[in-house]
């Protein structure tokens, strides 16, 4: 039997992607999973691909930059299970390629909201719910320019640095219980649409598909992997 069998997981970010191939390859595992994402269509698509394989999954379209609403999707969560066992914080925005010195004020406070203090606030909202659960695991999805700086990057990989911090923070602070375990995951090129925002001449077939890096996700969270570690998934 699966160690997730019968656990209860949430991934934001799920309507596509990595977080929608987390999200299947999650209920295929056991897990009942809880779909987070703007898109109620796309979310439906998802839910409908996991019941279909036999899994279970609610969805809950919502958008995380709007802090209230994190709040009602923790009180609705707890009214319904007493523990979260996986959080998986995967939404993100990119946002444009520019120098420093161009970044658009605007947009900089919208991919902060996003890839920072929005996973704040989930990991504040669902504290208690990860406390209670035997064995919680918080996966933070980073990329590698969250700790190689490279030019024009500065506004996305400043996020995904402040994101790290943030999680390994929240690691340091819970590591004495031995219950919660966080990890920050960077997929590495992976056939996503951000990926193709960011990479327009590149050729989607000669990277890795989500699943491969969802795979790799159920796998970390049944190993014996120590909390606060950054890991890379190759291939």
């Amino acid at each position: 039997m699966s160690d997730l069998q019968g656990k209860l997981a949430l991934v934001t970010g799920a309507s596509r992607g990595i977080g929608a191939a987390t999200a299947e390859a999650l209920a295929r595992a056991g897990a009942h999973v809880i779909l987070v994402a703007r898109t109620a269509k796309a979310l439906e698509e998802v839910e409908e691909r996991i019941h279909a394989a036999g899994g279970s999954a609610t969805i809950a379209p919502l958008d995380l930059s709007k802090g209230e609403e994190i709040g009602k999707l923790a009180a609705a969560v707890g009214e319904r299970w007493q523990a979260l066992d996986v959080l998986v914080l995967n939404a993100a925005m990119l946002g444009s390629l520019s120098p420093v010195e161009h970044i658009d004020p605007k947009e900089y406070a919208r991919i902060l909201t996003l890839n920072v203090a929005a996973n704040q606030a989930l990991i504040a909202a669902f504290d208690q719910m990860l406390r209670r659960s035997e064995r919680a695991d918080v996966i933070a999805v980073t990329s590698s320019v969250g700790g190689e700086p490279r030019a024009f990057w500065g506004a996305y990989g400043s996020s995904k640095a402040a994101l790290e911090n943030l999680v390994l923070s929240y690691g340091d602070e819970t590591g004495y219980s031995g219950k919660v375990r966080v990890h920050i995951l960077d997929p590495g090129a992976t056939r996503t649409r951000m990926r193709q925002l960011a990479f327009p001449g590149e050729e989607p077939e000669s990277l890795k598909p989500p699943e491969a890096v969802a795979d790799f996700i159920v796998d970390r969270l049944q190993s014996d992997a120590p909390t606060g570690e950054r890991v890379r998934v190759d291939g």
